[in-house]
């Protein structure tokens, strides 16, 4: 009955309006640069094919979940690229309508590339300070667009994924200092999603302060099969509550629909298993969001 009263109005042109995600924006992480690039965060990014680079300004596009699924729940994007460039399409803006089918919002981060040619950044200073103030921007900012803050997410495709690890299983480093009353937030994720992560991912200092994992990577992957292994049996060691998923006959950077083979396609599945399970996609968390600075 009610869907024919629906229909009839739609044919009407009378239906009721259905909220729409909105259309995502890029937002700058500091508005007067990142500390350190302040003098070159006017310089144009460089955009070609699936990539993007000379990224001086670091920010977050943001893609808001349907508000009629929305859950809340919120997921950091780190794409790869060896630290030389960021895959922005498929291990970043792929990603995030497919996180937004979950009901999740993205934040889809341009970070500082310390591979770049003439590059002097480096991957655990300025990466990873990058990848800190995105989870306090999104903390700082969760009201603003109906998240959790204790329900915030850090995902990383490669090199991303040692980024992602640098600030989830290790100690943050004490150079760091506030520069805002955002730097006062916690950078701790709630957290982690480690996809073919790189090898300094195996490296974690304070795994038993890590946040829950999950590690997807494929077998026969040269690069990062090893230290996916590796860093998951530090978390289990640890205490950690992780997840492992290794594709068998499946190599690197096996990314959404790229796949002929079935278990590989349907790898995002297993990770809303896993969120779902760990209740991340609850509507409401009883969890307590840690509001200052962790360390």
């Amino acid at each position: 009955m009610i869907r024919a009263l629906l229909f009839a109005l739609a044919l009407a042109g009378g239906a009721p309006a259905l909220a729409q995600p909105a259309a995502p924006k890029t937002v700058p992480l500091w508005t007067v640069g990142a500390p350190g690039s302040e003098a070159r965060r006017s310089e144009p990014e460089q955009a070609q094919d699936y990539w993007v680079k000379n990224v001086h300004n670091p920010s977050l596009t943001i893609f808001p979940a349907d508000p009629a699924h929305a859950n809340g729940a919120s997921v950091i994007v780190i794409p790869g690229g060896g630290h030389r460039l960021i895959v922005w399409t498929t291990e970043g803006l792929n990603v995030a309508r497919a996180l937004n089918r979950m009901g999740i919002t993205v934040f889809v981060l341009k970070y500082r590339l310390a591979g770049e040619e003439g590059s002097r950044y480096t991957v655990e200073g300025d990466a990873a300070d990058d990848a800190r103030r995105a989870v306090r921007w999104v903390r700082a900012h969760s009201g603003d667009y109906g998240l959790d803050p204790a329900r915030i997410g850090v995902m990383g495709f490669s090199a991303g994924g040692e980024i992602v690890s640098l600030i989830a299983d290790s100690p943050e480093p004490g150079h760091a200092r506030a520069h805002d009353a955002i730097d006062r937030v916690s950078a701790r994720p709630d957290f982690q999603i480690l996809v073919f992560p790189g090898p300094r991912a195996a490296e974690a200092r304070a795994p038993a302060a890590a946040p829950p994992a999950f590690l997807v990577a494929g077998s026969r992957d040269e690069c990062c099969a090893a230290p996916t292994v590796a860093l998951y049996e530090q978390l289990r060691k640890a205490g950690i509550s992780a997840e492992l998923h290794m594709y068998a006959d499946s190599g690197h950077a096996f990314n959404l629909d790229e796949s002929n083979r079935i278990s590989i396609v349907h790898w995002p599945d297993r990770l809303h298993d896993w969120l779902a399970d760990g209740g991340w996609l609850d509507d409401r968390s009883r969890r307590t969001a840690p509001t200052t600075r962790s360390r």
